[in-house]
């Protein structure tokens, strides 16, 4: 509780990333209706495509390890998305632990996500423990025919929560953080292995969006997403894959410069497939 409670006072993450969407306005508080019940939700969007729900639409999921309920952790890009692809972008704020354990933090997520495709085309994506949730989305929509993401966009994503992280690596995301995770989010051991908890070990990756997969070279969770563009190569999905040399977790916020170029593709390839 105290991590929720102290997380808008602690995280300054990607403070010195705000490219663009400074001047928009505050974001519109929605309540999105799941099957958990109703779901706060932050759209951010420019003036004209404000309270539009037949917009396209970038659906986002934070990190914080499911333990930091924390969307506004992600409004400096949520704001450079709306604003520089031009869309509606949903920054969703699910429960996270101790409130809630697995599954419902992705499937509060995917249902947010298929009621914006109801009327919009929409895109998925995510930073760290989000990623791993956007990869979980679009394995629930393709594998319950709920909707057809656009594209999704997985940022140093945590996808296998049943493999052990090792010890004394360069990266920040350490083992004693990944036992305090399963501890909180994913206690029933059992579950650590399915497909939406850790979508790297899912049977098949076949049928899914076009990803961008973000890793950074000393993050900790690397072989996560490189081995997810692996993976997704070999079931015949298109991938970006692009590794940020010499970083940590926080791969944006270490390189800034490069970060300009990172993010604009990002945003490039959004608007191309929500046009």
């Amino acid at each position: 509780m105290l991590i929720h409670a102290g997380a808008r006072f602690a995280v300054r993450y990607g403070e010195d990333l705000r490219f663009a969407g400074s001047d928009l306005p505050r974001p519109r508080r929605l309540r999105v209706p799941t099957r958990h019940g109703p779901v706060p939700v932050r759209e951010y969007a420019p003036p004209a495509l404000r309270g539009r729900d037949d917009a396209p639409a970038h659906v986002h999921l934070h990190g914080g390890a499911w333990l930091m309920r924390h969307p506004a952790m992600d409004d400096w890009w949520c704001r450079y998305l709306a604003a520089t692809a031009g869309v509606r972008v949903l920054n969703v704020d699910f429960t996270a632990a101790p409130y809630a354990v697995y599954p419902r933090a992705q499937e509060q997520s995917h249902d947010v996500a298929a009621r914006a495709a109801a009327s919009a085309p929409v895109s998925v994506g995510g930073f760290s423990s989000g990623g791993g949730m956007a990869a979980a989305v679009c394995l629930m929509a393709r594998d319950t025919d709920s909707f057809t993401p656009r594209l999704q966009v997985l940022g140093v994503p945590a996808l296998d929560l049943a493999t052990e992280v090792p010890r004394g690596g360069p990266g920040t995301i350490s083992p004693s953080l990944r036992a305090l995770v399963r501890a909180a989010y994913f206690p029933d051991p059992a579950t650590r292995t399915e497909a939406y908890a850790s979508p790297l070990l899912a049977p098949s990756l076949a049928g899914l969006p076009r990803a961008l997969v973000l890793t950074a070279e000393r993050d900790t969770l690397r072989r996560d997403g490189d081995d997810y563009a692996v993976r997704l190569r070999e079931a015949g999905i298109e991938v970006w894959h692009d590794v940020t040399p010499g970083a940590d977790h926080y791969f944006l916020t270490e390189d800034p410069v490069r970060a300009r170029t990172t993010m604009a593709r990002i945003a490039a390839e959004v608007a191309a497939v929500l046009a």
